[in-house]
């Protein structure tokens, strides 16, 4: 009876799987070459900051829906963290040279960071969604159907809106019944709204900071991620059919949450 609660006793390696989580960095390239192991962990480890960092964005949500608004501040501050690492790991990525990569590039056939359903998952959440990056995964795939169900949900923004309501404030009436699978667009209704927050609510004004802080964390990983590819490819078109930097570029300066920047001019 003792031996077989050994057996099944839980260690450091079976409750990480980490016999599994080893097999899992794979090179394609012969030898194999030096530096594709790193690309594969770094990648990895990015798609596994994305899964957290979704469910940390989910219990803000329920969070806001529950009035619990220090613990939501407290959720927000843990993304801005983990963003904080994400953008410092690119420092690790950009120790590998253009010729680094290029000696194992052409082994990653169309595969590419554009593929990374759980970023569209990340930028959906956060409010920028869009049917084409649904249309990029196979139907019935993993990722399609988290794209789908991420695609009808509501964002991060809906459930802010919703949570000022019932603190009292008066906010228009299509805001809060607007498509969540649209862009957000400023509102100048809104933006008087969050003014007052910011002069008289010093609580709500506070999650309005983390959203400013979360806001920016992206952008800072968006230019981050841009200069990166930038100092390793140029302006060479990147796998998987992108157009590399060039792309990347065009995503950059574009706030999740327009109208807590545009009130700034205000207070």
């Amino acid at each position: 009876m003792y031996a077989d609660r050994m057996d099944h006793a839980v260690t450091y390696g079976s409750y990480l799987r980490v016999d599994d989580l080893l097999d899992l960095q794979r090179a394609r390239s012969e030898g194999p070459e030096h530096d594709e192991l790193l690309f594969i962990v770094i990648h990895q480890v990015y798609e596994l900051w994305f899964k957290e960092i979704l469910h940390e964005i989910d219990y803000v949500k329920r969070l806001l829906e529950a009035n619990e608004s220090h613990r939501a501040q407290h959720t927000l501050k843990r993304i801005l963290t983990i963003l904080k690492v994400m953008v410092a790991q690119l420092d690790i990525l950009e120790t590998m040279t253009p010729l680094e990569f290029q000696s194992f590039r052409e082994r990653l056939d169309a595969a590419s960071g554009f593929q990374s359903d759980q970023f569209r998952q990340l930028e959906f959440a956060l409010g920028r969604k869009s049917t084409a990056a649904i249309n990029r995964f196979a139907p019935g795939s993993r990722a399609r159907t988290a794209l789908e169900q991420r695609y009808t949900d509501t964002t991060v923004w809906d459930a802010f809106l919703k949570y000022l309501s019932r603190e009292g404030y008066s906010l228009p009436a299509a805001l809060l019944a607007r498509d969540t699978t649209a862009a957000v667009e400023p509102s100048p209704e809104l933006q008087q709204v969050l003014v007052s927050v910011y002069r008289n609510d010093p609580k709500n004004s506070e999650i309005c900071e983390r959203l400013v802080d979360l806001d920016e964390g992206i952008q800072e990983w968006r230019y981050r991620h841009v200069k990166m590819v930038e100092r390793t490819i140029g302006a060479k078109p990147g796998t998987g059919g992108s157009s590399g930097a060039g792309y990347l570029r065009s995503t950059l300066g574009e706030p999740l949450f327009p109208d807590l920047w545009l009130i700034r001019s205000q207070l």
